[in-house]
């Protein structure tokens, strides 16, 4: 496929070449051992061919959201960690002495660099934090798309200083995004759900020029439906956004986008685990009752509606499903697309963090196409956003 960001296939000759590789190492931590190592194995693809090919690895990251150098969190926290998952040993260099240090590495090795916002120019984008970096490598290579959204000095700024690269990982999310939406086999469907319609705006303006059906799911769907006078009881709605519902729902049309709203939903009068509920039709939700879930029916008819889809993009859950039993539609619908993506019917990409939760509670986030741990970057991609790191790569 032709693309317009180079790869660590264009790289060319790299033995005993100081690389610089922006890698997403931001993982929760408790007691001093990560509680998700998800974002260091994604890591390993591009760190250990480079490795491998003999380069000097030195892996730029960032780490919580510290406003001065803190030892909780430094990335020396990481090393230990970051060694058992790669399976050879990783040098942890602070900046006191990091060119003295980077010095002594041979081809091979792998460094990791302190974590960049101990530096105050690095979220400016300072060109002295840009050219400090940049000091220490020959290449850049941008890993990390989930920072893509940053125009920071180790997102964006080395990129215009030094030769630059798309990771393998950042390769397969922007090859994955295309596929969704880029250049998108059609009919398309989305399913964007989530609590409120406020924090997806944009993303639902965007789809509905370029999908064939958007699904509404989640507590924004109370909000579509309440602006087209159905009474929602108890539910969260969005009440003073019925004007900009209903002229996303006009904007569809216009679009000859279809535009799914449950019919059927699972209504309770107390949000808690396994309270007492019902399934009723939309007209029939009581004054003291909240919709929780999309009901059989409507999921059932969505699943429908992936199986003549050729293309299908994901963010946010159908209903509240860290609660049982309101994980029921959620599970089921990412299922039927599971199987489709099995099949080969369908070609199945998600994003953002809920999502990625709905997704492995189903069990099937290793059958969909592609599963993005980035959230703010997802989101800002499916608001049509250029991002700065993604951007500065295809220039």
């Amino acid at each position: 496929m032709t693309r317009s960001f180079k790869t660590l296939d264009d790289i060319g000759e790299v033995h005993g070449k100081r690389v610089l590789v922006r890698e997403d190492m931001n993982v929760p931590m408790a007691e001093g051992r990560p509680t998700d190592d998800t974002r260091l194995r994604a890591t390993l693809p591009t760190v250990t061919e480079l490795a491998d090919r003999g380069a000097i690895v030195l892996i730029l990251a960032h780490f919580g959201r510290p406003k001065v150098p803190t030892p909780d969190l430094s990335t020396a926290l990481l090393t230990k960690p970051y060694e058992q998952v790669l399976g050879r040993p990783v040098r942890y260099i602070d900046w006191e002495g990091d060119a003295a240090n980077v010095a002594t590495l041979q081809p091979g090795d792998i460094a990791l660099l302190e974590n960049t916002r101990f530096f105050g120019g690095e979220e400016r984008n300072d060109p002295a934090t840009v050219a400090r970096f940049a000091a220490l490598g020959e290449l850049y290579v941008n890993d990390a798309f989930s920072a893509a959204h940053r125009a920071h000095a180790s997102t964006e700024g080395l990129a215009h200083v030094l030769p630059a690269f798309a990771g393998r990982q950042m390769e397969a999310e922007l090859d994955a995004l295309d596929k969704a939406l880029g250049n998108p086999e059609h009919p398309v469907a989305a399913v964007v759900g989530g609590a409120k319609v406020s924090t997806k705006l944009d993303v639902l303006q965007h789809l509905v020029a370029r999908v064939d059906h958007l699904i509404i799911g989640g507590g924004m769907a109370n909000t579509f439906l309440a602006a087209r006078g159905v009474n929602v009881g108890q539910s969260l709605c969005e009440h003073d956004l019925a004007g900009t519902a209903e002229a996303i729902l006009a904007a569809a049309d216009r679009a000859g986008c279809t535009v799914h709203l449950p019919y059927d939903v699972v209504v309770a009068t107390e949000f808690r685990a396994n309270p007492a509920t019902r399934t009723v039709n939309v007209h029939e939700v009581a004054a003291d009752e909240m919709i929780l879930d999309i009901g059989p029916a409507a999921t059932e008819a969505l699943g429908d509606v992936l199986k003549n889809c050729r293309t299908l993009v994901w963010n946010g859950p159908l209903g509240a499903f860290e609660t049982p039993p309101f994980d029921t539609a959620t599970v089921a619908l990412a299922r039927t697309a599971a199987a489709l993506t099995q099949d080969g019917s369908l070609v199945s990409v998600a994003g953002g963090g809920d999502t990625v939760a709905a997704l492995n509670q189903a069990g099937v986030a290793d059958s969909f196409s592609f599963v993005s741990t980035a959230g703010g970057a997802f989101l800002e991609w499916m608001e049509g956003k250029d991002l700065p790191g993604v951007a500065a790569l295809t220039r």
